[in-house]
């Protein structure tokens, strides 16, 4: 029987047929035939513990059973007030208020209403974005806007609001232009700012990697310097976690590993622990306080039917205590050097091999451009396949983004089995 699902981001026409997953366990994923896929990318990035974690399984059951939903206007309980306070806990002391969604592009919708509307509220206009080249915050008209420069939203330009792009200085090991690169970034905003500060409401940018956009990754000193120039001509910096949050750059978050501290954070994905949706933008004090007034107008008009949801809250909670209770996070990034040196270092059809906290990429050499379309992507995601591994190559982008419980012993025979693929092409 043909399925009637429409499935995301697949050219129904051309596309095999869907495997049909039954079941998930730790890392690995089982299909319908039988046959074990060794999950590492968590799944579009959302599960930190593995599949079918106990502890977020009890705290869902143990939820459902006192309550599974309530609206969230006018009304709280306590699996999200946990949430933000234990969250707050672990960000930097500047943001203070939690505001609750669904999904990354909604949360990102959020905070670019947020941020309009917190300048127009103290009676400035200030309607346009800086963004990054190479960008992706989400499928929403907002979210695709401001990561505009991807191929994939083309059929929507005239939907779209305009949004300043500058270069993403994306480095890997070893670049010697780095700096020059940094350096190019920070003149061509500064000179957007110099002309028409007073028309931005604010800079944003997917910290240390640009995810979709095919795991490019700038340093620390980059973000620290963007956060100076933004403060010194009053613009926010927003700051899109939704794939960098909860330990995927080696600390729980980008904005510590950086040591800067943004206005407005975007956070969803691995918020569950990947085991439903959910997501929060945090605001500072100055932003919620530009929103409080006794003029109706000046609230801040936006929720969802599923906001604040009990149960994802409170798999939320379960997930924050696994984090403080296994730094495994914190180890993958000697773990992925240790199996690049072995495996990978010098393979003849690898080039700017890089690495952020569990986050492993490199890019496979083709004659065609490099890019999501480069067709050696689907080649190896078939290839993957056969050889037991869930991989999704964003084009000739190869990556790795593991659940923090995979192994050692796991990890080193997904290096291997990769440059056994690379060695078959």
């Amino acid at each position: 029987m043909n399925s009637p699902i429409w499935q995301p981001f697949t050219q129904m026409q051309t596309a095999p047929p869907p495997l049909k997953v039954v079941r998930g366990q730790g890392v690995y994923l089982q299909l319908e035939d039988g046959q074990q896929l060794i999950d590492c990318i968590s799944s579009w990035w959302v599960t930190l513990h593995g599949h079918s974690h106990p502890a977020l399984a009890a705290a869902l059951f143990q939820q459902a059973q006192t309550l599974e939903h309530v609206i969230f206007a006018g009304f709280t309980h306590d699996p999200a007030e946990q949430l933000a306070h234990n969250l707050l806990a672990q960000l930097p002391p500047a943001l203070t208020r939690v505001f609750f969604s669904d999904n990354g592009s909604t949360a990102v919708e959020v905070a670019l209403k947020m941020a309009y509307q917190f300048w127009r509220n103290q009676g400035q206009q200030r309607s346009r974005f800086i963004g990054f080249a190479g960008g992706y915050h989400g499928d929403t008209i907002g979210a695709m806007s401001v990561g505009q420069g991807s191929s994939w939203w083309q059929p929507f330009q005239p939907l779209l609001f305009t949004t300043d792009l500058v270069d993403f200085p994306a480095t890997f090991d070893h670049d010697p232009d780095v700096e020059t690169k940094e350096a190019a970034a920070l003149d061509q905003i500064e000179q957007l700012l110099k002309q028409h500060s007073h028309h931005y409401a604010g800079v944003f940018i997917e910290p240390l990697v640009q995810g979709a956009g095919g795991m490019r990754m700038c340093r620390p000193q980059f973000l620290q310097a963007l956060a100076a120039l933004v403060r010194r001509y009053d613009v926010l910096l927003i700051y899109d976690e939704v794939m960098t949050g909860f330990g995927r750059t080696g600390e729980l978050f980008a904005c510590l590993k950086s040591a800067t501290v943004p206005d407005l954070i975007c956070l969803s994905k691995g918020l569950s622990g990947g085991c439903l949706p959910l997501a929060v933008t945090v605001a500072t004090e100055s932003i919620y306080q530009a929103f409080a007034s006794d003029d109706p107008a000046q609230a801040f008009y936006h929720g969802h039917s599923y906001t604040g949801n009990p149960l994802a809250c409170a798999t939320g909670v379960a997930s924050l205590e696994l984090l403080e209770q296994n730094s495994a996070y914190q180890t993958l990034e000697t773990q992925h050097r240790r199996c690049l040196d072995k495996w990978l270092r010098d393979h003849p059809l690898l080039e700017h091999i890089r690495v952020c906290g569990t986050i492993a990429a490199m890019e496979v050499k083709t004659e065609a451009a490099s890019g999501y379309f480069n067709a050696v992507g689907a080649t190896l995601k078939a290839r993957f396949l056969e050889a037991g591994l869930l991989l999704r190559p964003l084009g000739n982008t190869l990556y790795l983004l593991p659940p923090y419980c995979i192994t050692p012993a796991e990890l080193e025979s997904v290096y291997q089995t990769i440059g056994r693929v690379l060695d078959s092409l």
